[in-house]
């Protein structure tokens, strides 16, 4: 079986909701392609194949009618010699799922390559040809492929152009029809001056105009997908508006075939449909480019190059062409290049972008720098260890990007409807017609036409496939400011149906920095004796608790000696041989497991307090001592609990601790729920216990190695980003800063953005459920209204652009929470 990979691909022409469903089924009709996901608001597809070449995946789009946007770049090749590294460099960049072609130049050592944007980065190309053994770079005139907020920037513009245009040619025939309309004497005028035939060949030479200049588009896609069994938004327009004209151009020049009380022509009402639906689009472009200015931040962290130390001479180079291992020279007030370590100097950087916190930190030789942050004062070099797409802040993209691109369960049955919305309209529409020309007064063949135009018109799937995509890219992104990512797309909808918060204790609700805060040994041993051997047996350890100890012996001035076998016990603690000496040292169960009696340390134990962490050691076999760690904990861990209590959440804590130690830290924190005694395999099983009979869903905030297959096994794992690796990619959810404030942030923004989802679908399902019987003629029995086609298309564009404005409100969500203190 063929490995399984990840594709994303930027589609063209998709316009309304029936688009994604249709480009949705011919993906997943192409053998090997599963997991489909497309979004209309950022215009993409993410899809995974295991079997599917990119060619049939991007022939079975041009069929489908929406091609993938493709991409061309030049690259300069190094080190080729003759003709056949012309085939391994072609060969190379052919293998890059994504690629369509690539010609390599012997002469001018470059070699140009197509792909289909969003799927293959220039970066992914430069290490194919790099694993080929030929180096590669980007020209310096090269150009990369414009990202969407650039590409959306020059739709708008476009678009602007194009309904300006529309406008001015409009506007006479507007004028001139309904003007008579409103003002009798200026028809009368018209007429006597013009003549009723001049002025309509003059109208369907200005509409003319317009539809066969900027309302061109509309054809040129609406009626090939229509002979393609699959209509969309410009088939509707198309044919309307192809409508109302062909029937305005037989009375202006066949009269005859028309009977004379229908001899009427709408050229005004085919020429506004084009201008105002042009200036909805417009106003979507300007909309959706917003929609992702969370990413171009992000992007706009990056700085273009990097001052790279060559042989003591500094060379400017662009950041495509770093590598690892080259040494980068950072002046004061720049920006850092990549993730790396520093190599000499010293100042203080700006990490906020990255922890949320807004003091910077000071680094000195040795330190970690990260890719985005910002210089202070000083002037440091470090050393490159992750470049391109390996460094933090890529990976920060990539994150908000697949969230941005994810499909949230609530869209599975809007797309069920979208996809049989445009056919059903055109449906309504011709019984419309029919209903009219059986049923309509006179005249009824113009009562049938605006009826049956209006209701092609007004009906709007757009608004219903925008209303969830736009809401999730300006939620995550919002988010994102906030320091909170969303890894999986779901989990955005997901936390709306949790019921209790468990959190991990140490470097979750706590500093994750324990100190020493009491030591008491038995009769017959010696206080610096025990300190020395204990911290020789945790030397090896990450722990927390034994860093404290190494510290504490370390500012006893306690030379510390070196374990010769060393065992951890999960959840329990260290055994090891220190010095010829068997030295145990951990929770009082491991003691207990050992067969050591514990019970003259456990009254020594008023030693560590309610809000400390017992240490037993035993030495030889014999009890030793207890000692006593502090973990404060975190200012923010109140104001998390007290907001997640505000939300109506029950809050747990789950911990290795004694039950004294952890009923302390929930008392101070206000949390509900007290786990203690957790084995970290035994995680898992509290987090069912907190489901309680009701079945509540439960998420678990956690940072450590430990934690990780709890976070995977909640029904939505949050981790702190300051921890390690592991339980970041187990988790759903992500906070960038090791503040759990950021866990209220999260909920808060969730269910903003399902609360903005749910307005939008409401108002598309609800304006089209309105409007279309309306459009159809519903009020004409009673009051003598019929829809006008012209309103009928200001009330679509303004659908769509209500559902995107709607969306961007959430630019502002968790301002409250910002002032409150309660933030990431």
């Amino acid at each position: 079986m063929a490995d399984t990979q990840n594709l994303t691909l930027s589609i063209e022409g998709m316009t309304c909701a029936s688009c994604v469903g249709r480009v949705e089924r011919a993906l997943k009709g192409v053998p090997g392609v599963d997991d489909v996901s497309v979004n209309l608001a950022s215009e993409t597809a993410q899809l995974r194949h295991g079997g599917a070449s990119a060619s049939d995946i991007l022939a079975t789009l041009d069929r489908a009618g929406y091609p993938a946007r493709i991409v061309d770049v030049t690259l300069r090749i190094e080190d080729m010699t003759c003709a056949s590294c012309v085939g391994r460099v072609e060969k190379a960049l052919k293998a890059v799922p994504g690629v369509i072609g690539a010609e390599v130049n012997l002469a001018t050592e470059s070699a140009r390559v197509r792909f289909a944007e969003g799927a293959v980065t220039p970066q992914d190309l430069i290490r194919a040809t790099e694993a080929a053994g030929y180096p590669s770079h980007l020209p310096e005139s090269a150009v990369a492929s414009p990202d969407a907020g650039a590409r959306k920037d020059a739709e708008f513009r476009e678009l602007r152009r194009a309904t300006i245009l529309a406008a001015v040619l409009t506007a006479p025939v507007f004028v001139t029809e309904m003007g008579g309309h409103l003002f009798p004497a200026f028809h009368h005028w018209l007429t006597m001056v013009l003549g009723t035939r001049t002025l309509w060949i003059a109208q369907f030479v200005l509409t003319t105009l317009v539809l066969a200049g900027p309302g061109r588009r509309f054809f040129l896609k609406g009626y090939p997908a229509l002979l393609r069994g699959a209509p969309d938004m410009n088939s509707l327009v198309a044919l309307g508006t192809s409508a109302a004209y062909l029937f305005s151009t037989l009375v202006t020049f066949l009269p005859g075939l028309i009977p004379a009380a229908a001899r009427a022509v709408y050229f005004e009402a085919a020429a506004v449909i084009v201008v105002l639906i042009l200036f909805g689009r417009m106003m979507e472009a300007r909309a959706k480019g917003r929609t992702g200015a969370a990413i171009r931040r992000l992007i706009g962290l990056q700085p273009r190059t990097a001052r790279v130390d060559k042989d003591g001479e500094t060379v400017d180079v662009a950041l495509a062409e770093l590598r690892a291992g080259e040494r980068i020279v950072v002046r004061p007030g720049e920006r850092i290049a990549a993730d790396g370590t520093v190599v000499q100097g010293e100042s203080w950087i700006d990490e906020s972008m990255i922890t949320g916190e807004p003091m910077p930190v000071h680094k000195v030789k040795g330190t970690a720098v990260t890719g985005g942050t910002v210089n202070g004062q000083g002037a440091i070099t470090f050393r490159a260890d992750k470049v391109g797409a390996e460094t933090a802040l890529a990976q920060i993209i990539r994150m908000v990007e697949q969230a941005q691109g994810a499909k949230l369960p609530i869209q599975t049955l809007v797309d069920r409807i979208t996809m049989w919305f445009v056919p059903a309209v055109m449906a309504a529409a011709a019984a419309t017609v029919l209903i009219w020309l059986v049923f309509g007064p006179s005249p009824v063949l113009t009562h049938a036409l605006v009826a049956g135009v209006s209701v092609l018109i007004i009906a709007c799937p757009c608004a219903m496939g925008l209303a969830t995509p736009t809401s999730i890219m300006v939620g995550t992104g919002r988010a994102a400011e906030l320091g909170v990512l969303f890894r999986k797309g779901d989990a955005l909808q997901a936390l709306q149906g949790i019921g209790v918060v468990a959190f991990d204790k140490t470097g979750t609700l706590t500093e994750g920095r324990p100190e020493l805060a009491g030591l008491s040994v038995e009769a017959g041993f010696d206080e610096g004796e025990v300190l020395r051997l204990a911290a020789g047996a945790e030397a090896a350890s990450e722990h927390p608790l034994s860093r404290a100890i190494l510290a504490a012996a370390g500012a006893r001035g306690v030379t510390v000696p070196t374990a010769t076998r060393t065992e951890a016990v999960a959840g329990h603690g260290v055994i090891a041989e220190v010095e010829g000496r068997r030295v145990v040292i951990g929770a009082e169960r491991l003691l207990v497991r050992e067969g050591i009696d514990t019970s003259g340390l456990r009254a020594r134990q008023d030693l560590s307090g309610a809000d400390k962490t017992p240490i037993y050691v035993a030495i030889d076999g014999r009890p030793a001592a207890i000692l006593a760690a502090a973990d404060p904990i975190k200012p923010a861990s109140r104001r998390a609990i007290a907001a997640l209590h505000a939300m109506g959440l029950r809050t747990a804590l789950i911990t290795g601790d004694t039950e004294t130690t952890a009923k302390a830290i929930a008392a101070e924190a206000g949390i509900d729920t007290v786990v203690a005694g957790v084995l970290p395999g035994g995680k898992v099983e509290a987090l069912k216990s907190l489901s309680g009979p009701s079945g509540d869903l439960v998420a678990f905030v956690g940072d450590g190695i430990n934690d990780a297959p709890a976070l995977a096994e909640a029904d939505v794992g949050i981790a702190i980003g300051t921890g390690t690796d592991v339980a970041i990619e187990a988790a759903d959810v992500v906070l960038m800063a090791g503040d759990p404030a950021g866990v209220a942030t999260a909920f808060d923004l969730s269910r903003r953005t399902m609360a903005n989802i749910r307005q939008n679908l409401f108002w598309a399902f609800a304006y089209n459920v309105a409007l279309i019987p309306v459009a159809a003629g519903l009020l004409y029995p009673a009051f003598g209204v019929l829809l006008s086609p012209m309103l009928a298309a200001g009330a679509m564009a303004l659908s769509s652009v209500f559902v995107l404005t709607n969306a961007l409100r959430l630019r502002f969500a968790g301002r409250s929470f910002e002032q409150e203190g309660v933030r990431t």
